[in-house]
């Protein structure tokens, strides 16, 4: 560390000291735009064995606790790295060089799991319902099941999943710590919008040192230090992907795919399901090729904004429709006096007298049979002439040789009586 920038931080300690109350806003205002300042504490943290780590992480707390929000904010951007020091002089086993910053992660966990009147608190979180739309989904597009979960929502059948209480820690101790250091980076990613891109960065790096430290993959990524596994529990990486999955579209597509892929090979190795179906869900939501290098600034998630018109035509085919559907059959207009044009054969019809008992006289017997042979004659033309009908006409003869004959024996028969 050089001798400017051990001044700078002596500076910033002092000040702060001599810092009436009435001007802590501003002065928490302008905090953040001091790049050499925040520069400067990076590396007092990085070195344990640094003179200025326990005033600087004792200064940090005291901002955490001041109830200013922007000074809350300040300290979270260095919790990334506090964690990785951690952890890393965990597994040297040197405890004794990082009782600051031991001191200073117990401090802001036991001051995140109470309220401010002292009270326990018990953080609840409402799973969303697939029926309705979110940057994610769209309800129509998942088909049956978005029916399904509208009828459960109108019962009030939502699932709400809740953490919490959470008892005081005096002391982290192999069974408690990825317990604590697992809330507090969810404590971190709450304020994930306020993150300045150094903390994104330090984040991305932090996650993949610890994933792949005393693996193979460690000569892969040329990480020199702590050689030795550091153990890691299935509730902090997830924690670690959903910093990850933000750092991704905000300016540090290179370094959060990169911890992307280091988190799926250690938790490969381990068998965590949880880490592998988050990690495999985003890497599958990636957009291919579209991002590639990390200094365009802040990027967003292209979605399917729901538009405000109905997508489904109202002429569309329905189960409701179909049920209230009548064929209608389409019926030939009648028309009588012009059949010839529809193609429907007229035939003939045969007058027969003296069918009802009425007796005809000799003049009138001679006339009918005359007009019946005529009859007869021309059927049996027409019956020949027309080839469509040529194999019907021998059955119609038939019939009309049966008809003459009816009538002969009718008329030449006076005793009959007919009926």
């Amino acid at each position: 560390m050089f001798t400017s920038e051990k001044g700078v931080v002596e500076e910033w300690l002092s000040e702060f000291k001599t810092l009436p109350e009435t001007s802590l806003p501003n002065y928490a205002s302008n905090l953040n735009d001091k790049s050499s300042l925040i520069s400067s504490l990076y590396k007092v943290i990085q070195e344990p064995q640094s003179e200025l780590l326990e005033p600087v992480c004792h200064q940090l707390f005291e901002f955490y606790r001041s109830g200013e929000e922007k000074l809350l904010r300040f300290t979270l951007q260095f919790l990334p790295e506090l964690i990785w020091c951690y952890l890393a002089v965990s597994a040297s086993r040197n405890v004794h060089s990082s009782g600051c910053i031991e001191a200073l992660l117990l401090g802001v966990y036991n001051l995140e799991i109470v309220d401010k009147q002292g009270h326990s608190k018990v953080l609840s979180f409402t799973i969303p319902s697939l029926s309705k739309p979110s940057v994610y989904h769209e309800p129509s597009s998942i088909g049956s099941m978005a029916l399904t979960e509208s009828a459960l929502s109108q019962h009030g059948l939502s699932k709400v999943v809740y953490s919490g209480p959470h008892p005081q820690r005096e002391m982290l101790t192999a069974q408690n710590r990825f317990e604590v250091l697992t809330f507090l980076l969810l404590c971190y990613n709450a304020a994930l919008t306020f993150m300045p891109s150094v903390s994104l960065q330090s984040l991305c790096q932090i996650c993949s040192r610890i994933c792949v430290c005393g693996y193979p993959r460690q000569h892969v990524r040329k990480y020199k230090g702590v050689s030795s596994r550091i153990p890691i529990s299935s509730g902090f990486m997830v924690q670690m992907l959903t910093g990850i999955y933000f750092a991704l579209y905000n300016g540090e597509w290179d370094l959060a795919q990169k911890a992307l892929d280091d988190i799926i090979y250690r938790a490969q190795l381990e068998l965590y399901p949880e880490p592998l179906l988050v990690a495999n869900a985003i890497k599958a939501s990636l957009p291919r090729g579209a991002l590639k290098s990390s200094k365009e600034g802040t990027r967003c998630i292209q979605v399917e904004i729901t538009p405000t018109s109905s997508r489904i035509s109202r002429n569309a085919v329905t189960s409701m429709s179909i049920r209230g559907h009548r064929w209608k059959r389409h019926e030939q207009p009648d028309n009588n006096n012009d059949t010839t044009e529809l193609g429907i054969l007229v035939l003939p019809e045969i007058s027969v007298t003296n069918v009802s008992g009425e007796r005809t006289g000799n003049g009138e017997k001679g006339r009918t049979l005359g007009e019946i042979d005529a009859q007869h004659m021309q059927g049996v033309q027409e019956t020949a002439t027309d080839p469509r009908t040529e194999s019907k006409g021998l059955p119609e003869i038939r019939r009309q040789k049966s008809v003459r004959k009816m009538m002969e024996d009718g008329v030449n028969s006076p005793g009959r009586v007919q009926f």
